[in-house]
């Protein structure tokens, strides 16, 4: 029994190491882009962020309407009824293991709460914010 413990703890911590280094290339490629976009770029920021997830940026919905205010809890969307895992990677640790993934769900939901896409740092600084919520 404790050997199984100890294997699926194992299996626990690879999977998030793996995690960790997809969500930091996801994190590299976006800063390029946003130096791409912006010359003045520096860091990505969780402050900026968070506010970005919780504005509504001239449209009715803003991202915590379907992922709530705490990115650790799961949501529902606000039109189909559908239920939304957790966005935190800390919650959810399949979330941003996939950059094609992350890239399309960005595309979707942004057009959806800005009415644009979304630039590579508002795209950054999220991340980083989602990356800070245990």
């Amino acid at each position: 029994m404790r050997h199984a413990l100890f294997a699926l703890l194992a299996i626990g911590m690879a999977a998030t190491a793996d995690a960790a280094e997809s969500i930091a290339s996801i994190q590299s490629a976006y800063a390029t882009e946003a130096k791409r976009e912006d010359s003045g770029f520096t860091a990505f920021s969780a402050d900026r962020g968070r506010a970005f997830f919780a504005a509504t940026h001239g449209k009715d919905w803003s991202c915590s309407t379907c992922h709530t205010a705490n990115p650790g809890a799961p949501g529902r969307h606000t039109v189909t009824g559908k239920a939304i895992a957790p966005l935190a990677p800390s919650a959810n640790p399949e979330r941003f293991t996939d950059a094609a993934k992350a890239d399309k769900w960005f595309r979707r939901n942004c057009t959806d709460v800005a009415g644009r896409a979304c630039t590579a740092q508002e795209k950054g600084d999220i991340l980083a914010w989602l990356l800070a919520v245990k």
